[in-house]
């Protein structure tokens, strides 16, 4: 099912049991914070805070926190339903007669159905505010004492590219400065930054509006890490099965969810940058305060009764575990389809989705752990894997306890291991510079005479399964 937008599912969790109002007073500074991941780490509900110190929209926070609550947003029962669904529209059946082809048409006909509509009139735009716009009414969220100030933590920065016109969609970060004014944190590598590059490049202010607010699919699909050229709100509609609905903004040539709880509008100047951070991240580190271009907010749309949605990060377990691990999961067929020896693959929530990325493939030729590795580090995102660690695909790579035991058993580390340098993530610190360091492919699969290994490589350890069998059948009777 679809949410049509925050307060459809809030209402949806609350109708589940898994929606705590609170109503007591609560300061944005640090004690809304403390609040959302103390829900977090006991895997609870999410929270709306009626009453937050000197505002006036409730915030709603923890959205996305339990993998059942991640499947529940999407409206399936696991992740890997929608990894079906991708693999059924990257990999359709050949059709081999014209009955088969008639068969296809209502297929590739509902792919139509995905593009964004667009309205005329939008409850994001029930209240312009043009001539004093002010971000004051919303409740941001200071996380962490170190933090250089609050900060905006799920956006949807929509740009568009000044050559092409194509829209990008992305969760950037933004420092609240003042009532008119925030920070700009998209990295060098994403798409805002790309579209910031254009805009400077032909010395014009670069037109953004930011979305606070929307149906979950919406909200999460802001933050995959799609192919340059996919539309984030067509993979929404896809992830909704029906189109998001858009409406153009009052002040600016850009197109935002209709569905929205606050839409501002506003620009980002070529020439102006500003120190931006420090903020405690999703690394467990506070990333250090850099300068950043600016966003000036020009038009405040909104919602008569707007919500404002929020995350923390932090050490994990937090709630970017989920998102993270909903792009595992769905994106898994997309990677096959250019690496199809690949038969799984876990980004572990200790390594924070781009320090640790375990891959278990079907080997079939010499070196061909080292192959998958070099891949990996050309796809997209993935490129930022700090450890890229191949393992047989007999290994079930989502068991922590099993995947260690076979690195620690299966590797000589001169042998198995391959040292690259190319980009990192910016949030890398202990790379020697910013955004370029090195990184390490670990083979873990088994080694023959192929691969120089004279030895005889031995069996794991199994008992039959005859006998597992039989005393499965007669536990009872030995008096367990």
């Amino acid at each position: 099912m679809a949410f049509r937008d925050l307060r459809d599912y809030l209402a949806a969790l609350e109708a589940r049991g898994e929606l705590k109002r609170i109503r007591s007073e609560v300061s944005p500074e640090l004690e809304a914070a403390e609040i959302a991941d103390r829900a977090v780490k006991a895997g609870g509900p999410a929270i709306l805070f009626e009453n937050v110190r000197g505002t006036s929209a409730p915030l709603a926070m923890n959205l996305f926190g339990t993998m059942e609550r991640m499947c529940f947003a999407l409206g399936v029962p696991r992740l890997d339903d929608i990894a079906m669904r991708v693999q059924e529209v990257i990999e359709p059946e050949i059709p081999t007669n014209f009955l088969e082809k008639l068969k296809m048409l209502p297929k590739l006909a509902r792919l139509a159905d995905f593009v964004p509509k667009t309205v005329s009139s939008a409850p994001c735009q029930e209240v312009v505010e043009v001539d004093h716009p002010s971000l004051s009414f919303l409740p941001v969220v200071k996380t962490w004492p170190g933090d250089g100030g609050p900060f905006i933590t799920l956006p949807l920065v929509f740009t568009k590219d000044p050559s092409t016109g194509r829209r990008n969609v992305g969760m950037y970060r933004m420092h609240v400065y003042d009532e008119t004014t925030t920070g700009m944190h998209w990295h060098v590598h994403k798409g805002g930054a790309q579209h910031f590059r254009g805009f400077r490049g032909k010395r014009e202010r670069m037109p953004v509006a930011v979305a606070l607010g929307g149906d979950p699919a919406t909200i999460y699909a802001a933050s995959a890490p799609l192919p340059e050229d996919m539309d984030e709100m067509m993979f929404a509609g896809f992830l909704r099965k029906e189109p998001v609905e858009l409406v153009r903004c009052k002040t600016i040539d850009l197109e935002v969810p209709a569905h929205a709880e606050v839409i501002l509008e506003g620009y980002v100047d070529p020439d102006e940058l500003r120190v931006e951070g420090p903020f405690g991240d999703h690394t467990g580190y506070y990333s250090l305060a850099d300068r950043y271009p600016v966003f000036h907010v020009t038009c405040v749309t909104r919602r008569k009764d707007p919500i404002y949605p929020a995350t923390i990060v932090g050490k994990p377990p937090m709630e970017d575990v989920f998102l993270g691990k909903a792009t595992e999961r769905i994106f898994l067929p997309l990677l096959r389809k250019i690496v199809p020896e690949v038969a799984d693959m876990n980004l572990p929530i200790e390594g924070i989705f781009h320090n640790f990325a375990f891959f278990s493939i079907d080997k079939r030729y010499p070196g061909h752990a080292r192959k998958v590795m070099c891949a990996v580090w050309g796809l997209g995102l993935l490129m930022f894997s700090k450890f890229v660690v191949i393992f047989d695909s007999d290994v079930n790579i989502q068991d922590m306890s099993e995947a260690l035991w076979r690195i620690g058993n299966n590797v000589d580390p001169r042998r198995d291991t391959m040292i690259v340098d190319g980009p990192v993530d910016a949030l890398e610190h202990a790379s020697p510079v910013p955004h370029y360091g090195s990184k390490m492919g670990i083979d873990a699969t088994r080694k023959g005479a192929s691969e120089g290994f004279a030895r005889e490589w031995p069996g794991d350890i199994a008992m039959p399964r005859e006998i597992v069998d039989l005393v499965t059948r007669r536990w009872k009777e030995y008096g367990f």
